[in-house]
This record gives structure tokens, sequence and C-alpha cells, in this order.
């Protein structure tokens, strides 16, 4: 039998380090063929300019829920051997890091489509409150993107990408 993945999900004001995370998603075992990891990082504009700050708001306890979720949906999608999310809060300014999602798997084809399905569904479901402050310090909440949404959406069918 098959142990169940190992999910994992962090909301932290710290920054993290890359470079640990996907030891610690690693663990020592030997079944992994892949790992995929994606870091996002705050961007200097947005649509109204360039940006001085993003702030980052979450309610504990909901957030991490909700991310779990997300991690467990992708875990019955494809088989996974440990999936891990890290999100950070608090007043980030360009260039931080902001969030980082590891998958591990035995394929890399699982590891890679797991990977950008959680990243999507964190863009769109994850409750985090977001306000944006522009150069000229003016503040205003950030909504989804239809973008984000419409990527979201290419995963609703019922089976694996």
């Amino acid at each position: 039998m098959t142990a169940p993945p190992q999910l994992a999900v962090t909301v932290q004001a710290e920054d993290f380090e890359v470079s640990a995370l996907q030891r610690e998603l690693l663990g020592g075992a030997q079944e992994e063929g892949a790992v995929a990891c994606f870091t996002g990082y705050v961007r200097g504009a947005n649509a109204s300019g360039s940006l001085q700050c993003m702030e980052l708001e979450h309610y504990p306890g909901m957030t991490e829920r909700s991310i779990e979720g997300i991690l467990a949906r992708a875990a019955t999608r494809w088989p996974l051997l440990a999936a891990k999310v890290v999100h950070r809060i608090g007043r980030l300014r360009p260039g931080d890091q902001i969030v980082w999602v590891g998958v591990a798997s035995a394929h890399r084809d699982a590891a890679f489509s797991a990977c950008e399905f959680i990243m999507d569904y964190l863009k769109n479901e994850a409750p985090f409150w977001k306000k944006e402050t522009g150069s000229q310090g003016a503040a205003q909440w950030v909504d989804v993107r239809t973008d984000d949404r419409v990527r979201a959406a290419r995963w609703d069918d019922d089976k694996p990408a």
C-alpha cells in the first residue's frame, strides 16, 4: 500500500529559503523522480503603474485550511509523494518572495501539472486580502484577475490535464 502524500502549508511573515524548502520536500525519500517548484515574487508594477509595496492579510486557520484543501484536491488528481505551500503575509516590497509551491512525484508530468494546478487555485481561492500601494502613495485592494480565473477554470474537468 502506498503511503499518503505529505501535504504541508505555512503562512508566515518571514522570508523563506527556496533550497531549504526543496530539501525538506524531498525528506530523504528515494521514490521521487521529479520535483517541480514555483517561486512567486512581488512585481514592481501593476495596472495602475509602479508599486511601492503590497500588504497581505489573512484569517489564521481559515487560510491554511483552504490551502490544505487545494493540496488535497491536487493529490486526488495526480500521484503525489509530497506537496508544500509557503505563503507570506505582511508588508512586502517589489522583488520580495511572496509564495513558494513545491511538489514531489515519481513522474515529472504529475509534478509539473500539480504545481501549476496548486498555483492557479491559490491565486483564486486562498483567502488573502491584498492591498497595493502605488509610488504616489495611493492604496487599493486587489481583486482576483479575470485571467487568473480563466487559468483555474481549465482544470474544471474530472480528468488530470
